[in-house]
């Protein structure tokens, strides 16, 4: 069997934790930050899992992280 390889966007985008898990960014910190209020550019900051049911698609796009 070929190599399979890694989604480039994805990979740029997700992290793999330790235990397995998906890690990601929250989306929307970027720009048009003034209507946005400070407690919700704080939380923006932080990573999130992902949810279980996106895992095995993204696991897929990125199989060697």
């Amino acid at each position: 069997m070929p190599k399979l390889k890694t989604h480039r966007g994805a990979a740029k985008r997700f992290s793999i934790t330790g235990s397995g898990k998906v890690k990601m960014r929250k989306a929307g910190s970027s720009h048009i930050l003034t209507s946005k209020t400070a407690k919700r550019k704080r939380k923006l900051r932080k990573s999130v899992i992902l949810d279980a049911s996106d895992v095995r698609g993204i696991k897929k796009l990125i199989p060697y992280l």
